[in-house]
């Protein structure tokens, strides 16, 4: 009796001791990733996706600050501008203006096809403009020297972003004698929430937003911390009961191989490393990322949006998980899954963790300032790793990092997200915001209309703005559908506009 109940305290010792390690691996991870670090692929990549559409790339002096006056250096702001179907100002021909996210600002408009596709139509101008500190629209000269401390970083922030869009827009507007052509704002992702935040705070700079997979309200505690890893969760679920029971002893099983004699080399060739690894965490966050990028990239045709994959890639990732053969290893099927995502090509003969190898990257900065996203993971529910978002490991890490500490509702208080269908309803007005439920960011969304004019376009299986990408002959007819709604509900804002413009000038 008594050897038995020492190996049952053992055992539960053990078993703490995994799941201590499990939430250790996540309780500081900083705010998943948007979409910036794909918009550093190929040059090549990304001019071949973008040579059907005709545009110029130009330049604009911006202030660095533009809420002091302070004597600061300018920067060189980059955006594409395209004039190819625009009818004038003498028209009042509509501008698009997409908020440009955080990276190159050159994939962004690559994987908007839509904006390119509509401009014709409605005889349109289309501005992409590059986000501050991203891409070539660096301060203080180059990457280096504007990455380089908390000081030269203070001013990568999102309301210093949209003044730059409403600075750009102004001056364009004066400069082309379009002061009276309306302008639609559209965007994706972080570009979405800063089309909605443009769209409230500077609302006579556009008469409407077009904000796609925008989680406006991933802040605080306006949504549940654990929506992200749920709705990733439930993606694989859906596809597989047992894909997704694998992925979830995954991880007590990678940190048990890693805690082993030689654990860490063993781990290296079950995952086809390049470099030896060296702690559990990194391959645990390389993992993390690519289920919650298949869950954004879950799109019903092939893509090589974010990598090259199938369509319905998860659905292929636990095809292969649970298709090995008997006597295969929780590992070598999460390896199996996991190449979908990182090698469907079979191009690649090793993978490489390291993603970032400048270390600093901005949107970590900014996770680290303003965006601050809690995320949890709940031990029912998720595939992931049981844990709590912890303020104190995650300020722990940003001063790590950055020497800066964060400021979590700081959001919130700039651009509002309590209660924010009252709100709204009293002020705001011409916004879409589109879903896709497949879409991990789609919990920290709007999802319910709120006021005629402030509406909610939900597609349970649509992804991350599946809506704003190129229209295909694969498109399903829940997606044409979609458009057609964006399309009709952007006539009519600009048939308002145009109706009030003439009833001035009849009067």
């Amino acid at each position: 009796m008594g050897n038995s109940s020492s190996c049952f305290i053992i055992l539960l010792l053990l078993i703490s001791l995994l799941s201590e390690s499990a939430a250790k691996l996540r309780s500081s991870k900083l705010t998943p990733r948007l979409l910036g670090k794909f918009s550093q692929l190929d040059k090549q990549t990304k001019t071949l996706n973008l040579q059907q559409y005709k545009y110029e790339t130009r330049y604009f002096d911006q202030r660095l600050d533009h809420f002091s006056f302070a004597d600061l250096p300018n920067f060189r702001q980059r955006y594409l501008i395209s004039f190819d179907h625009w009818v004038g100002p003498a028209k009042k021909g509509p501008i698009f203006f997409y908020c440009g996210n955080e990276g190159v600002i050159e994939w962004f408009a690559a994987n908007t096809g839509f904006v390119w596709e509509q401009a014709p139509k409605f005889g349109a101008m289309v501005i992409f403009p590059e986000h501050r500190y991203y891409g070539e629209s660096m301060p203080y000269g180059s990457r280096d020297e504007a990455y380089k401390n908390s000081t030269t970083l203070a001013h990568l922030t999102a309301e210093q972003a949209l003044a730059d869009f409403a600075v750009l827009l102004t001056d364009l507007k004066r400069n082309l004698s379009a002061e009276a052509c309306p302008v639609v704002l559209f965007g994706g992702s972080y570009g979405g929430m800063l089309a909605a935040w443009m769209r409230l705070k500077y609302p006579h700079m556009a008469i409407g937003a077009l904000a796609s997979s925008a989680p406006i309200l991933q802040f605080e505690d306006i949504v549940p911390p654990e929506i992200f890893y749920d709705i990733v969760s439930n993606d694989f679920k859906r596809e597989s009961t047992s894909c997704f029971n694998t992925i979830k002893e995954s991880w007590d099983v990678l940190i048990s191989e890693g805690q082993k004699n030689n654990g860490l080399t063993q781990l290296t060739k079950t995952f086809r490393l390049c470099q030896k690894l060296k702690r559990t965490e990194d391959l645990s966050d390389w993992l993390d990322s690519a289920y919650s990028y298949l869950a954004m990239a879950n799109y019903p045709y092939p893509t090589s949006f974010l990598m090259p994959l199938p369509g319905n890639p998860i659905k292929e990732v636990c095809r292969k998980i649970d298709s090995c053969p008997n006597g295969t290893t929780v590992l070598e099927r999460i390896f199996e899954g996991i190449s979908v995502y990182y090698n469907y090509t079979g191009s690649v003969d090793c993978f490489d963790l390291d993603d970032d190898p400048h270390g600093m990257n901005g949107w970590n900065w900014q996770a680290c300032t303003e965006m601050v996203m809690p995320m949890s993971s709940n031990k029912d529910s998720s595939m992931f790793p049981a844990y709590n978002f912890s303020y104190t490991a995650f300020e722990e890490e940003c001063w790590k990092e950055f020497q800066v500490k964060p400021r979590p509702t700081w959001i919130s208080t700039e651009f509002g997200g309590h209660d924010i269908k009252a709100v709204l309803k009293m002020f705001g007005s011409n916004i879409i915001f589109s879903n896709g439920l497949l879409d991990p960011w789609s919990g920290g969304s709007v999802l319910e209309d709120i006021s005629e004019t402030i509406v909610a376009l939900v597609t349970e299986k649509g992804a991350h703005h599946i809506d704003l990408r190129a229209a295909t002959a694969d498109d399903p007819d829940w997606l044409v559908e979609q458009r057609e709604t964006e399309i009709m509900m952007i006539k009519g804002w600009l048939s308002d506009y145009y109706q009030d413009k003439k009833a001035v000038f009849d009067m």
